[in-house]
């Protein structure tokens, strides 16, 4: 009875599909739930409920990983990759137009938000703070799991290192503004591909000209996203710089101008915007240089980075 009553106090919390995906993020293996929150059926280790009565799955003493790291290689394939501006998908599979959405996830990025293909098709929101993703998640027909590190309005409480999630068990994974704070984001990397389906999407952007912020470890170029994202093994189909989040309204609004109004730091340095803007177009005529360009002036401005990805199939992974 004492089990039972465990059991059901947990699926007032959580589904019974999120209770099914969620394991200890040392050794992988089931939990027990008890009246204080969960025990892990293997190792024992034991995991409390946060103040806010969600489930605190971080890690509570040290955990090594290894990885591997192949040297010599070439980065990009030999036909290229175009990091250019990211576009509206031509097919996209949800139709967002009549659903008010978060100012930060851009028209582009969200036409390349999958559309559900279960009625049990679980989403994971990493670094999901309070939630403000998760209406435009279940419009696309995901059942909504959200995991922080520290916002007391996380549904869970964990580490990216050790996601605490079965393998393959998210067909959707978003993560907006996170991977800068990672300490180790190759970690963070691989263990979104071991919780992601096989052909499942994942979804984010990440810091590039952002100054200093929230204790931020790896601000990323292009080359570095997709240096993180190839490492793991994802197939990339988009890494694209943030054509409306240009350093230096980055600056202004986040670090020279602090608690200032964004409409008035941004027009302290729109005249430097503009000026940049005249002399690079005037460049390739003044010095002949031919990166000086749209493309590579948004591309080495940009405050942020938008990135997408998939998991290839078990077919496409076993291919030389």
């Amino acid at each position: 009875m004492v089990a039972l009553a465990e059991d059901q106090n947990m699926s007032s919390l959580y589904s019974k599909h999120i209770l099914d995906i969620i394991v200890c993020p040392y050794c992988k293996e089931s939990l027990e739930w008890t009246s204080k929150g969960a025990k892990c059926s293997t190792c024992k280790e034991e995991y409390a409920r946060a103040a806010s009565g969600a489930l605190d799955l971080r890690l509570r003493r040290k955990k090594r990983c290894q990885l591997q790291f192949e040297l010599g290689t070439k980065l990009l394939p030999r036909s290229g990759f175009e990091f250019g501006v990211l576009q509206n998908n031509p097919i996209p599979e949800v139709d967002f137009s009549n659903t008010k959405v978060p100012y930060h996830l851009s028209e582009e990025l969200m036409s390349y938000f999958p559309k559900a293909k279960r009625k049990a098709s679980l989403m994971l929101d990493l670094g999901c703070g309070a939630t403000i993703h998760k209406k435009v998640c279940e419009y696309a027909g995901f059942e909504y799991v959200g995991l922080d590190y520290n916002s007391p309005k996380a549904p869970l409480l964990g580490d990216a290192h050790a996601l605490p999630f079965k393998d393959n068990s998210f067909e959707f994974i978003l993560s907006i503004a996170v991977l800068e704070h990672i300490r180790f984001p190759f970690v963070m990397m691989s263990e979104v591909y071991r919780v992601l389906e096989p052909m499942g999407k994942f979804i984010g952007s990440v810091a590039f000209l952002e100054p200093f912020h929230g204790d931020s470890f790896y601000h990323h170029t292009h080359l570095g996203t997709y240096n993180s994202l190839q490492h793991a093994g994802f197939d990339i189909v988009q890494v694209a710089p943030n054509e409306k989040w240009s350093v230096l309204i980055a600056q202004s609004s986040m670090a020279l101008f602090p608690k200032m109004p964004s409409p008035i730091s941004e027009a302290v340095v729109m005249p430097l915007y503009v000026l940049h803007k005249i002399w690079w177009r005037l460049g390739s005529f003044v010095t002949h240089l031919k990166e000086a360009n749209e493309k590579n002036r948004i591309l080495k401005t940009t405050g942020s980075l938008f990135f997408v990805a998939n998991k290839p199939s078990l077919s496409q992974k076993q291919l030389p």
